[in-house]
């Protein structure tokens, strides 16, 4: 079995707001420090990282505020990343990801993976809060 940790950021905005801000992946550059510039092509998005080149796919829009997409690495590796906005009780948002760890990976290299998803959350908190027209 696949070993995963599921980490999540509270954001003081509707999940409403928050999903449409996310589903639009133009936004990506504004709060990932993995993404340094995004482009449609076709039915994927070309995204430039601090690494290389990849290609993501994104779940289309729905009702369940689902945002699951597949990163393709190299022609050998695409990893799938779970990622929800959930509403609080307050109607403020949840965001959730889920970072499985990839065969070979290792432990420092997953912990810095999941480093890397909680600065990138930690964004989109900063982004979303502090630009209430964000």
């Amino acid at each position: 079995m696949t070993e995963s940790r599921t980490v999540s950021i509270s954001i003081k905005r509707r999940p409403e707001e928050v999903y449409e801000y996310l589903a639009d992946p133009t936004n990506f550059p504004k709060w990932s420090v993995f993404i340094k510039e995004i482009r449609k092509e076709g039915n994927e998005w070309i995204a430039t990282t601090p690494e290389s080149t990849v290609r993501i796919r994104f779940t289309p829009r729905n009702e369940f505020r689902i945002l699951d997409h597949y990163v393709t690495v190299s022609p050998q590796i695409q990893v799938y990343v779970p990622m929800r906005v959930l509403a609080d009780p307050e109607n403020d948002s949840e965001v959730i990801f889920t970072v499985f760890r990839m065969p070979g990976m290792s432990d420092e290299q997953y912990k810095d993976d999941i480093g890397m998803v909680l600065t990138d959350l930690t964004g989109l908190k900063r982004v979303l809060e502090d630009n209430e027209k964000a």
